[in-house]
């Protein structure tokens, strides 16, 4: 569903009256509460779907005042609400399906196995969605690994690779990307990235592999005895499900809006039903599936997007002001927000913000296509941005803080919030470097 281009979005069909500066407010709030809340003692208040939903819809109610009936731009609205169904929609089917797909066994911790699981992990993320890939893996990973005592440098470049960079090829991989491709951009465009992905992941594949060599020699005699008395060939229940993941995908790529108002989203809810009823009973709760992680992105991206509609309207028409007009700062201004914020909305700030200024003939190149009116180039250095350093702290990308929940339930010690910037500053910031410099 191709957003509304930003001449729409700015009029709507109403008033064509811009909101006030002070609007931006509500979503700044919104955005700060997801990354401040949960460090407070607020938390097991915060912590809560319902609570979250609350916050979100009182931040979300002069906005919404605002559009409907001050300004009467009831399309800027329907477009809006129209984009969250199907964001939701295809995050839910994947968690859904990827749940239920078991992997069993413990194979040998060597750093030659842990090198093969970040491997695959960061290969499918683009096809089963940083947190399907995310959430299939990790606890095969560190049921793996527990026998280790040295082990949590590997769930950090899981998260770094497998929940957040495995996910820049295609729309489905992360969630940035699909809101990008909600506005119209082509399905296969994310292809483009290889380039920098590859760069970056191989970079970041060497660095674990050497790492990782390092720290198992400093592992016991013992534990590696113990470690290799525990191992069980690795086994997968839960086959059918690939076929419905594969389903989705499909759905994804070659329903176009115009077949029908939410035809898409009624296919991949089919996939997800057919799922259900091919799967055994129990391999979701051998899995430990719950509903609340996706709960909680639906509780949480509905007070996003809807307080995010005048700093959309107003980035649009003024975002040439911000002083933004390279590849390069586009790439660290849309990756430092994403750090901090979510990856996602930072995403749609910036396309906007790049769309605006092709418009007022603030910003050049060669555009993607006639209706995504954004340089090639810049579009390139918002994806990369988004993505990549969304692996630069816990609150970043969603799986992240999912991964380091399930590795803390096992009893790993995890980095700080600023322990975790630790690893992420000495590690992936010269990684960005690099990419700026070679294609920004």
């Amino acid at each position: 569903m191709a957003f509304a281009p930003a001449t729409a979005l700015a009029s709507g069909g109403g008033s064509g009256e811009l909101p006030p500066m002070w609007m931006l407010t509500f979503f700044v709030v919104m955005l700060l509460s997801i990354a401040v809340l949960p460090l407070t003692r607020l938390e097991h208040w915060w912590h809560k779907n319902e609570n979250k939903l609350k916050v979100g819809m009182a931040l979300a109610a002069y906005p919404l005042v605002w559009v409907t009936l001050i300004s009467h731009n009831y399309s800027a609205l329907w477009h809006v609400l129209e984009e969250y169904v199907s964001f939701i929609v295809l995050l839910g089917t994947l968690f859904y399906v990827s749940g239920g797909i078991l992997l069993k066994g413990d194979l040998k911790a060597t750093p030659e196995t842990n090198l093969k699981f970040l491997l695959f992990g960061t290969s499918i993320a683009s096809l089963i969605g940083t947190t399907g890939a995310s959430m299939l893996l990790i606890r095969p990973l560190l049921r793996t690994n527990q026998q280790r005592r040295y082990k949590v440098h590997i769930v950090i470049f899981f998260i770094f690779l497998v929940s957040n960079i495995g996910g820049s090829l295609l729309p489905i991989g992360d969630p940035p990307l699909f809101l990008g491709y909600l506005r119209g951009v082509p399905f296969l465009w994310t292809l483009s990235l290889w380039k920098e992905m590859l760069t970056v992941c191989v970079i970041l594949l060497t660095a674990f592999y050497l790492l990782d060599r390092h720290f198992w020699r400093r592992e016991s005699d013992k534990v590696k005895q113990l470690d290799a008395g525990a191992v069980e060939p690795l086994a997968v229940e839960g086959k059918a499900n690939v076929i419905w993941l594969i389903g989705i995908v499909l759905c994804v790529a070659l329903i176009k809006p115009e077949y029908g108002l939410f035809l898409r989203e009624a296919a991949m809810i089919g996939c997800a039903a057919a799922s259900k009823f091919t799967t055994k009973g129990d391999i979701r709760e051998r899995n430990r599936f719950s509903w609340f992680p996706i709960l909680e992105v639906a509780a949480l991206f509905i007070g996003i997007f809807l307080t995010m509609i005048p700093a959309q309207m107003l980035l649009s028409a003024r975002g040439g002001e911000l002083g933004v007009d390279t590849p390069a700062k586009f790439f660290w201004v849309t990756g430092l927000l994403s750090s901090f914020l979510d990856n996602a909305p930072t995403y749609v700030v910036f396309f906007e913000t790049a769309k605006g200024m092709v418009e007022h003939g603030q910003l050049g190149g060669e555009l993607v296509s006639d209706t995504i009116t954004v340089p090639v180039i810049v579009l390139q250095a918002i994806s990369v941005g988004a993505v990549f350093m969304g692996a630069n702290t816990y609150i970043g990308n969603g799986p992240n803080f999912m991964v380091k929940a399930i590795a803390e339930e096992q009893k790993i010690e995890m980095p700080s919030f600023f322990g975790y910037m630790k690893w992420s500053g000495l590690v992936l910031i010269p990684c960005f470097i690099l990419v700026s410099v070679l294609f920004f």
